[in-house]
């Protein structure tokens, strides 16, 4: 039996042209970017190719605006506490929202430790956040709004470009994790209007141990690590030159194939909602039913836990997940559609579908029908009629 994924919104496999930019970086040229002989500076120079095509992808001005990391969640901590941090002397508002991934949810609230003060906006009950609560909250001591491009759980896009004209006129800079976002629509931040923007590598089919931080040319940051000169002091440590390379080729195939495999994923997710709508029923939509990530299903169906439907269908090799990956061994209902209004046993029902670049019309259509089965037998057991 054929397994199936369906949980690229955890993570995706390496496409194969990442692999094959990235193999001479694991085998013979292995060499430490930061040394001066030409080893190293071949190294060096397959980071910058990478940097220029991240440059592209989103739309920066300057290959100096993007800095290498770790992780999604290594930039959004950088761009939180760094910026926060360095602009204390202006103020110590800072923004956010309670829907946000626990990488910016848990930097705020070490700024708030050290005596920032945290603004947590309402979401409505599709988790999207108003442009006029951000101009309600403003105030002249705001040194940093951070709000999601689209939410990692439910796949809701929020006003990004809206909230960036509210700012305006404002000192505070604003920062978008884009994690989910970059790579399943189109981007360019000058279009968004951002001064900092997260995006990680292994979310659009590069390797795990990868990400970027786009940083507006004038925006300073302090620095959270500290040790050699690396990523203009931004970043200090030996570049993972094999991670980054294939993350640059990853990043600029995923930005020229958005605007195709938008369209291909929303009709494979509107598809997979209409017969599990039809066909199943007992099931609620989570999130925003138009402006949402076009791979991203979260649905909660009425009576049954998500972990229950979840370790059925792994037993038919089929992976979906039930929350977000960074979330997992949590027992705690999902923060996000608590935030949105949810109950708690709601929450509790939810099951989060992702698909991506390798998902097919097959995948889907055996997904649903064993989806079927599951919540036959799962809801016999507890005498709800299917």
């Amino acid at each position: 039996m054929k397994a199936i994924y369906l949980d690229y919104g955890a993570t995706s496999p390496v496409r194969p042209e990442a692999l094959e930019a990235m193999m001479p970086f694991l085998t013979s040229e292995f060499g430490n970017s930061g040394s001066i002989h030409d080893f190293g500076q071949r190294s060096r120079e397959a980071i910058e190719r990478a940097r220029r095509m991240i440059m592209e992808a989103v739309g920066a001005s300057s290959p100096r605006e993007i800095i290498f990391t770790g992780s999604g969640t290594e930039s959004n901590n950088l761009a939180i506490l760094g910026a926060a941090r360095k602009r204390k002397h202006l103020g110590n508002r800072i923004i956010t929202t309670p829907v946000e991934h626990p990488s910016v949810l848990e930097a705020c609230r070490q700024l708030e430790r050290e005596g920032f003060e945290l603004v947590l906006l309402p979401v409505d009950e599709t988790g999207r956040v108003k442009p006029q609560d951000v101009r309600d909250a403003l105030d002249d001591r705001t040194v940093l709004v951070s709000v999601m491009a689209a939410n990692n759980e439910v796949g809701t896009i929020q006003p990004i470009r809206e909230i960036a004209d509210v700012l305006k006129g404002s000192s505070a800079l604003f920062h978008t994790d884009a994690v989910q976002y970059f790579g399943k629509l189109p981007t360019d931040v000058k279009e968004l209007g951002v001064d900092l923007m997260s995006i990680g590598s292994h979310k659009v089919s590069g390797p795990k141990g990868a990400g970027a931080l786009y940083v507006r040319k004038g925006v300073r940051l302090e620095p959270i690590m500290f040790g050699g000169g690396q990523e203009r002091g931004l970043r200090p440590a030996t570049l993972n030159t094999p991670a980054i390379v294939g993350f640059g080729t990853a990043a600029w195939l995923a930005a020229r194939e958005a605007e195709s495999e938008h369209v291909r994923l929303s009709a494979l997710r509107d598809k997979c909602f209409r017969r599990i709508r039809e066909e199943i029923g007992g099931v609620e939509l989570n999130g925003h039913p138009t402006e949402r990530l076009p791979g991203n299903l979260n649905l909660s169906f009425h009576r049954v836990e998500g972990q229950a439907i979840l370790l059925e269908l792994n037993r038919k090799k089929i992976y979906v997940s039930s929350g977000s990956a960074c979330s997992a061994g949590k027992h705690a209902a999902s923060h996000v559609l608590t935030a949105m209004g949810k109950d708690p046993e709601t929450a509790w029902q939810s099951l989060r579908v992702t698909f991506g670049r390798e998902t097919t019309e097959e995948d889907v259509n055996r997904f649903v029908d064993e989806l079927k089965e599951v919540l036959r037998y799962l809801r016999s057991l507890i005498g709800h009629p299917s």
